[in-house]
């Protein structure tokens, strides 16, 4: 192979542990490898992205990527990092999580291309929905010892945690379960390589134990080659979660986080993430990524990290318009006129403005001319009074559409950004959105 895949991943710091002859199976040949997605929500959030990037690096590198969706472990759900047992999902929710997560896929992997190492999208619900509970446990469940399960950390922390919740038979399957996927897409498709998270190593393993066990030795043939690689979990400096904001999760579907919400996120990264994230979550090459870590250290008030980060992943999630329209806003938000507001459109216009209080007003109001002091208190509760209105105004602290105006001012219809809305603003940071109806 001309790309050394786990060269490029270590020094990225995507390698957390990986198995013997991995490395040297890369370097050999095109290999086959897949990576899970679980099914727990009909999206992904920013902590799928780093799957998805691996599987993108490796047909970057000439490798072919499989994307399995757990239509069937997704109805049992995986123990690893959990405290407790899940909830399971009915099959209805199921079959929707599936098709999300699917389409979400199809955004960043051409499952239609005609290349050689063309991704391929698959569900193990396929392959397992017509495997009897007997067939499982005679031609499966015998090839791996309970011992052999129970020496997994994900299982272990399970049994000797305090609450004593333990585990259900339902998810000690679990590793079995995903251990023969693999077992099925060796025998299918020749995969040889299984990617995830570090927490996901006792699953692979297992998996790797599997493919070996049952294509052991037959007219002396050697067993089958199986490999596993993890990457590490995403860490923030300051010990908090990452991929949640005060609002929840980040995720990678527009409907659910806005791309001006997701911009906002990475632009706002510390120091120490962002020379991180640079190279976990952009493709851009060592020497780029080099280089602008040491400009941002020159003059780290510039923030060219984070601007250059929040670029590459709002361009790569959703698109090189998306990123433009969040820039554009942002800018008007920290800055610009009444002129640029109102060339948001009514999408763009929200997502800025996202929890920021409103009121409704009669079109009838503004058409014959709302004076300030109204639109400030009465007719919108913004501020509260009359009284502290005057005030404000005589402060010379209230804008209107971010102009300044005095007490004498009258808000008609040509002050309206997309024919409905006037933005109030008390200082740089007390926003009001008034709605027009």
């Amino acid at each position: 192979m001309t790309v050394n895949l786990v060269e490029e991943l270590r020094w990225r710091g995507m390698v957390h542990d990986m198995m013997p002859g991995t490395e040297e199976q890369l370097n050999k040949e095109m290999t086959t490898a897949y990576i899970g997605f679980d099914p727990t929500s009909d999206s992904l959030h920013i902590g799928s992205l780093v799957p998805i990037i691996l599987l993108v690096h490796l047909y970057k590198a000439g490798h072919r990527p499989i994307a399995l969706v757990g239509g069937a472990t997704g109805m049992i759900g995986d123990p690893s990092g959990k405290s407790d047992e899940r909830n399971l999902l009915d099959e209805a929710a199921l079959a929707k999580n599936v098709a999300g997560i699917k389409g979400v896929l199809s955004r960043y992997l051409d499952f239609d291309s005609d290349a050689e190492n063309a991704p391929m999208l698959v569900n193990n619900y396929d392959w397992m929905k017509d495997f009897t509970f007997i067939e499982f446990a005679r031609d499966v469940g015998k090839r791996i010892t309970v011992n052999y399960m129970m020496a997994k950390d994900s299982v272990k922390k399970r049994f000797s945690a305090d609450s004593g919740v333990g585990m259900s038979f339902t998810e000690f399957t679990y590793q079995l379960i995903q251990g023969y996927d693999f077992y099925h897409l060796h025998k299918e498709y020749g995969c040889m390589l299984q990617m995830g998270g570090s927490d996901q190593w006792g699953n692979i393993t297992t998996g790797t134990e599997l493919v070996r066990r049952m294509n052991t030795g037959r007219d002396g043939e050697e067993p089958a080659k199986a490999y596993a690689l993890t990457c590490p979990l995403i860490t923030k400096a300051d010990g908090s979660k990452f991929g949640k904001s005060e609002g929840g999760n980040i995720w990678l579907d527009a409907e659910k986080t806005s791309p001006y919400r997701f911009y906002q996120f990475w632009l706002n990264t510390s120091d120490e993430d962002a020379e991180k994230y640079i190279k976990i979550f952009t493709f851009l090459d060592k020497a780029t990524v080099e280089k602008l870590i040491e400009e941002h250290k020159e003059a780290p008030h510039m923030r060219l990290l984070q601007k250059r980060l929040a670029e590459e992943v709002t361009v790569f999630v959703h698109s090189r318009e998306d990123y433009e329209n969040a820039v554009k806003a942002s800018n008007i938000l920290f800055g610009g006129s009444a002129d640029d507001l109102k060339q948001l459109n009514e999408k763009t216009f929200l997502e800025v403005f996202e929890g920021v209080p409103q009121a409704e007003v009669e079109r009838s109001e503004i058409e014959n001319g709302m004076d300030a002091i109204a639109a400030l208190a009465a007719k919108t509760n913004f501020l509260k009074s009359n009284g502290e209105a005057r005030r404000a105004l005589k402060e010379n602290s209230i804008s209107v559409n971010k102009e300044k105006i005095k007490e004498d001012y009258k808000i008609s219809t040509s002050d309206l950004i997309n024919d409905k809305f006037v933005l109030l603003q008390r200082g740089k940071k007390k926003y009001f959105v008034i709605r027009v109806v």
